[in-house]
C-alpha cells in the first residue's frame, strides 16, 4: 500500500494517467505476490470472498473512467483520491458500515474502482482491517492476497504498460534496489516514524498530481 500510495503520483505525472496507473498496477502485483509467499497460510478465504468478488465487479467501472476523462480531470480525480485516501488511513476512521460482509463488499468494491482508476485500491482495505479489528499479523498476509487478487483483476482490464525492454529493466532493478534498502532501514527506523514519512509523501504526491490536473484545466 505504501508503495502505491508513493508511486502513484509520480508515475502519473512521469508518463500520464493511463500508463501511470497499470504500471503501478503491476508493480504492486508483484510485491504483493513476493510478500504472500512467506504468509500465504494465514490467508482468510472466508473474509477474502466477498471483498475480492466486489473488487471485481468494479474494476471495469474504474477502467472506463480512466479511459473516458481528458488527462487534467484525470489528474485531478486521481490525486483527489490518492490525497483522500492518505487523510482517511491517517485517521484510522472508524466507520459502523464497514463491518461485517456488508462492510467487506464495500471496501471491495471502493478498492477495486480506485485501483483501476487510480492505482490506489489499498486504504479502503486497510480501512475495513481497522474497522473489523484485525491484528496485523492477520493484516499483513490478508493485504497481500487481496493486492495480488485487485492487480491482477486491474491489469487484465486496463492492459500492459507500454515500455520499452530497457525501461521493464530499469523498472525491476529500481524495484529491487528499493525494496533493499527498505529492508536494510526498517531495522533502524522506528515503525510511526516510517509510517508517517510513507504518509507525507504520498500526500504531497496527491496533491501535487491535483493541482497539476487542476492547472490544465
Amino acid at each position: 500500500m505504501g508503495f502505491a500510495l508513493v508511486a502513484v503520483p509520480a508515475l502519473i505525472l512521469l508518463l500520464g494517467p493511463a500508463q501511470g496507473v497499470v504500471l503501478a498496477n503491476c508493480a504492486a502485483g508483484a510485491i504483493c505476490l513476493v510478500g504472500l509467499a512467506g504468509g500465504w497460510r494465514l490467508v482468510r478465504p472466508r473474509a477474502m470472498l466477498p471483498l475480492c468478488a466486489a473488487a471485481a465487479c468494479t474494476v471495469p467501472a474504474g477502467t472506463w473512467v480512466t479511459h473516458q476523462l481528458p488527462q487534467p480531470w484525470l489528474l485531478s480525480v486521481m490525486g483527489g483520491l490518492v490525497t483522500a485516501a492518505v487523510l482517511l488511513v491517517m485517521r484510522g476512521a472508524r466507520v459502523a458500515a464497514l463491518r461485517g460482509t456488508q462492510g467487506a463488499v464495500f471496501a471491495g468494491a471502493a478498492g477495486g474502482f480506485m485501483n483501476s482508476a487510480a492505482g490506489v485500491g489499498g486504504p479502503p482495505f486497510s480501512l475495513y482491517a481497522v474497522n473489523a479489528g484485525w491484528t496485523v499479523r492477520e493484516f499483513v498476509p490478508n493485504a497481500m492476497f487481496y493486492g495480488v487478487i485487485v492487480n491482477a483483476f486491474s491489469v487484465a482490464s486496463n492492459g500492459m504498460p507500454g515500455l520499452t525492454e530497457v525501461q521493464w529493466v530499469l523498472v525491476i532493478g529500481a524495484m529491487g534496489v528499493g525494496g533493499l534498502v527498505g529492508r536494510g532501514l526498517a531495522s533502524r527506523i522506528p515503525e510511526r516514524r516510517a509510517r508517517l514519512l510513507v504518509l507525507l509523501l504520498a500526500l504531497m504526491g496527491g496533491i501535487t498530481a491535483a493541482g497539476k490536473g487542476l492547472w490544465g484545466l
